[in-house]
């Protein structure tokens, strides 16, 4: 199984790894050895069309070496593009859309078994979420995705498009999956969705993240809960009251802002303004004076000036978020921002997205340099023997997107045992540290 994109993609990946385990097959992360391969795409932005396809091409050479029999893809690049896959990629054996992941095994077992090639498209969506999970993050934490769809429609995104309107899933459903991840080592739930923030309102009528992320903490087991895609304009006192009280909920959160220019966030469809932002901001940092802020920037939105530019650089440096990342517009068939007159020349959008970082990466060493003989808690991930080092994430950093902590240790340590460290040495993005002994 080889998953792309984002986190709510790699939990469909694990239903399907679960479908194809109870029908008997055996999981290997050798694709030399393996039988079938099932490539889970992305198509959120053009770049993230373009690894799928390398990745179905890459797999597909295994079938020259006459090992593998079934090259499987699905995922959202299945789903909006299943036409042009069976047409322009003859090496693909079977489609399985994004509504579909309890055919995995029928559609690889049908392959290897010779029958016609297959589209599995047609399904229920949410019924996904009844699936047995497999697992893949390493075994200490687990994504907890609590809701499918979007009802935004931002202009520049296409995925309320391919997932849908916004669906949650029942709290009690929830709380049984999290359960059984904590009975099987699972130490970090990072609850996810195309927006958390929304939870409960189309099935309980008001908004329950709160009331979910308490019941979550009373999970014996689990150790860190991590809340991911709060949309600024949907953050309620509630969730801000429970974060702040709660000691399990890593005071970490992530708001998506898209631009700090009023004008620009306007025609992206934001429901909110730099004003409005500010004041959130305020009030996270003054209910939770150790909170730990992320957001994501879109450098070169279709009409986006320089001035405008300036503007959201001037509002990084303002309000100095501890995390940031930035993505150059992608221009994307079926949105209305594709058909956004003065589209913003490619050199433009490099060269404004590596402004924004440079801003970023000044703010993210000072604060780094902050924390210099702190007291941190982390998570052991990994273990670089030619260093003799270890590999850490304290509360404030999300796996595989923040940074690491690097600490020496004279005992063994294995990947999801948790440490107190010291702060000792600070880089633009990751820290060094001395273990101390758990207080």
């Amino acid at each position: 199984m080889s998953s792309l994109g984002c986190d709510k993609n790699l939990v469909d990946a694990e239903r399907m790894l679960g479908v194809l385990s109870d029908d008997g097959f055996v999981i290997t992360d050798d694709e030399s050895e393996a039988d079938a391969a099932i490539v889970n795409t992305c198509c959120f932005i053009d770049s993230a069309k373009k690894e799928s396809i390398g990745e179905i091409l890459r797999l597909a050479s295994f079938k020259e070496e006459g090992k593998l029999r079934a090259l499987v893809v699905s995922g959202c690049l299945a789903e909006r593009y299943r036409g042009e896959i069976l047409k322009e990629l003859p090496e693909v054996d079977a489609i399985i859309g994004a509504k579909n992941l309890a055919d995995a095994a029928r559609a690889v077992r049908g392959v290897i078994e010779g029958k016609e090639l297959k589209e599995y498209l047609e399904g229920a969506l949410v019924e996904n979420r009844k699936l047995k999970r497999l697992v893949s993050t390493g075994g200490h934490y687990a994504y907890l995705k609590i809701a499918e769809g979007c009802d935004k429609f931002c202009s520049y995104c296409i995925l309320p498009h391919i997932r849908g309107r916004y669906t949650s899933f029942p709290m009690e459903e929830l709380l049984a999956e999290a359960e059984k991840l904590a009975a099987g080592g699972v130490r970090e739930l990072i609850v996810i969705a195309q927006e958390t923030t929304l939870y409960g309102t189309d099935i309980y009528g008001e908004k329950r993240l709160h009331v979910l992320l308490k019941e979550l903490a009373k999970i014996e087991g689990i150790h860190w809960i991590r809340v991911l895609y709060c949309y600024p304009e949907e953050i309620y006192p509630e969730l801000i009251e429970t974060m702040a009280s709660e000691p399990k909920i890593c005071r970490y959160l992530d708001l998506p802002i898209q631009s700090g220019s009023d004008a620009v966030l306007k025609a992206m469809g934001r429901r909110t303004d730099t004003e409005y932002i500010r004041g959130l901001v305020g009030r996270l940092r003054e209910a939770m004076p150790d909170m730990t802020l992320r957001t994501s920037l879109i450098a070169g939105f279709p009409g986006e000036t320089e001035k405008e530019h300036e503007e959201t650089l001037d509002f990084v440096r303002e309000l100095r978020f501890d995390r940031l990342g930035v993505f150059e517009y992608s221009r994307e068939e079926g949105t209305r921002a594709a058909s956004f007159k003065n589209q913003v020349h490619y050199r433009t959008k490099a060269r404004r997205r590596r402004e924004l970082m440079e801003a970023q990466q000044e703010i993210s060493l000072e604060k780094n340099r902050r924390l210099i003989g702190m007291a941190v808690e982390a998570v052991v991930v990994g273990y670089l023997p030619e260093e003799e080092v270890y590999e850490g994430r304290t509360r404030s950093d999300v796996p595989g997107v923040d940074g690491l902590i690097f600490f020496k240790s004279d005992r063994a340590h294995d990947s999801g045992d948790f440490v107190e460290l010291v702060v000792t040495g600070a880089m633009e993005y990751d820290l060094i540290g001395e273990e101390r002994e758990m207080q």
